[in-house]
């Protein structure tokens, strides 16, 4: 039995359950049919004898002393209406006809108490003839007087052969029950077969152990949503993901989202490897329905994983910014070669005062926008990616102009994360490279209460009908090439709202003419150390 499957073990236990059941009720319709034909059986004693006692014939041989009389018609009634006996007695019990002629002037055999105080009654008694259901009732004159008394009665036998006619009908609702019973049981043994795989209780809770301590020890993000978009499980890792309460489980609807992770779930469509911004969060997602296996192939709804990829992007961002410093360096490199060839080209032919003014003039140019940045920018991380993207912006024949405004003196970055003004200042300077004819200025300003800003190019600006989508994770107007999909295509933009969502700031897009992009951040309040917080305290 142990090796029993859930589904058997839980047909056997139906099947005993209808068994007993049926027996009861095959037991229960049994003693209804007996009570049902003893209680017929009497009620039509009482009308037999009633109307035996209300006869006038009756009456009159009673009163007469006519017994032969009262014999001739208790065997024509008996032969008539189909019972045992009928007899008519004298109040003192003493038999005036009887079916055997031998028992007539004995006393009648059974109750007459209430028959004599008036009232007609029914009783089950063993007399001549065996046990047999009988009833009594009083004769009266006609001033009400009781001269006599008559009991007319069928033997048990003859009750239970009535009774047994029934019993054929009974037990075929019985049975007919039985199979229902049956049929059903075995229907839902065959659904919890299927549902269950055909598996023990024992596997089946190892199982769910597995699965449970599976779902809570990934260190991916899980979600299980059925067909209608609600959330039917998860796992603590995707509850601190997206924000949701710990130890879900049971329906409830999908909770508020970025936009493109929202519809994503909702959809329920396949995704592989896709990236999504969630608050503070750069989020890979992966999305596939949950389908039973064959032959049925029904779908159940769908399976969804999350993988915080925030600190890898974070990574990916600062070797961005180095991969931009080496090519600016090897950018450098030839240039610096094909400038010392020609240096070296004009010593050869003699002509040195024109290889002192080349060099001279070749030294101003590149120092020049160097000094501008080392004198205009405080914070190191933004030194570098502003040298790095001068050199990339040389290397694309592009004018890049940096400013910074009088007022602020140095740019310092006013307390914001290094990190953060790297990924704000950075993607908006590749989006305006991508996007400038030959032109890309950028004004970093710093004051009391927020730090600005603004990146501006003489490409063709943004299009009204795709402004209100250009910070959308995904959306691009960037064109593949060679009929392959863009690396990280729809993702700057994405990043630097999130950046300025993160900081509190505000970021507004203009384009007459080109596109320019300001960036507002409000100026961190400053950190107390341990020794300020010392002095204050009482």
């Amino acid at each position: 039995m142990h090796q029993w499957s859930l589904a058997r073990r839980f047909l056997l236990a139906q099947l005993a359950f209808i068994l007993c059941v049926s027996g009861g009720i095959g037991w229960g319709l049994y003693n209804q049919a007996e009570e049902n034909t003893y209680a017929e059986t009497g009620q039509r004693m009482l009308a037999v004898a009633g109307t035996v006692a209300a006869s006038g014939t009756v009456r009159s041989a009673v009163e007469s002393s006519e017994p032969e009389v009262l014999q001739v018609y208790a065997r024509d009634v008996m032969d008539r209406v189909g019972v045992d006996f009928v007899t008519i007695m004298d109040t003192d019990r003493t038999r005036l006809t009887h079916r055997n002629p031998d028992q007539i002037g004995k006393p009648y055999i059974g109750s007459v108490d209430q028959a004599l105080a008036g009232e007609s009654f029914t009783e089950t008694y063993t007399g001549t003839l065996g046990p047999s259901v009988r009833a009594i009732t009083p004769v009266r004159d006609d001033d009400g007087n009781i001269i006599a008394l008559v009991a007319a009665g069928i033997t048990v036998d003859r009750v239970g052969i009535a009774r047994d006619a029934r019993l054929p009908e009974l037990f075929a609702i019985d049975a007919l029950a039985l199979a229902v019973g049956a049929v059903a049981a075995y229907l839902l043994s065959r659904y919890l077969r299927r549902v269950t795989h055909d598996l023990r209780p024992g596997e089946l809770a190892h199982m769910f152990t597995f699965y449970d301590s599976a779902l809570h020890s990934v260190r991916d993000g899980l979600l299980l949503h059925n067909n209608r978009g609600q959330l039917v499980l998860y796992n603590d890792e995707a509850a601190g993901l997206l924000g949701l309460p710990p130890g879900g489980s049971g329906p409830q609807q999908l909770p508020t989202l970025p936009g493109p992770l929202t519809e994503l779930l909702r959809s329920g469509r396949d995704a592989r490897e896709e990236i999504h911004l969630t608050g503070e969060r750069v989020l890979v997602v992966n999305q596939s329905a949950a389908v039973s296996a064959a032959p049925q192939r029904r779908r159940y709804g769908t399976v969804t994983t999350l993988r915080d990829h925030t600190d890898v992007e974070s990574l990916t961002g600062e070797l961005a910014s180095l991969r931009t410093l080496a090519d600016a360096l090897s950018a450098q490199t030839h240039e610096h070669a094909n400038r010392v060839h020609t240096l070296v080209s004009l010593i050869e032919l003699g002509r040195s005062g024109e290889a002192v003014r080349f060099a001279t003039a070749d030294l101003e140019q590149s120092q020049q926008l160097n000094d501008e940045v080392l004198a205009g920018v405080e914070e190191p991380a933004v030194t570098a990616l502003l040298m790095g993207k001068a050199a990339q912006a040389r290397e694309r024949g592009i004018d890049l102009h940096i400013e910074v405004a009088q007022t602020c003196g140095r740019f310092t970055g006013g307390g914001v994360e290094p990190v953060e003004l790297v990924t704000i200042i950075g993607n908006l300077l590749d989006n305006a490279f991508d996007a400038a004819d030959g032109s890309v200025s950028l004004l970093l300003d710093t004051e009391e209460t927020h730090v600005l800003i603004e990146v501006q190019d003489d490409g063709p600006g943004v299009a009204p009908t795709i402004l209100e989508h250009i910070f959308e994770q995904g959306f691009s107007t960037k064109e593949p090439g060679d009929g392959r999909a863009l690396a990280g295509r729809g993702i700057g933009l994405a990043l630097v709202r999130q950046a300025v969502t993160r900081l509190d700031g505000d970021i507004r897009v203009s384009s007459e003419p080109g596109a320019c992009f300001s960036v507002q951040l409000p100026v961190p309040a400053p950190k107390q150390t341990p020794a300020a917080l010392t002095d204050v305290a009482p």
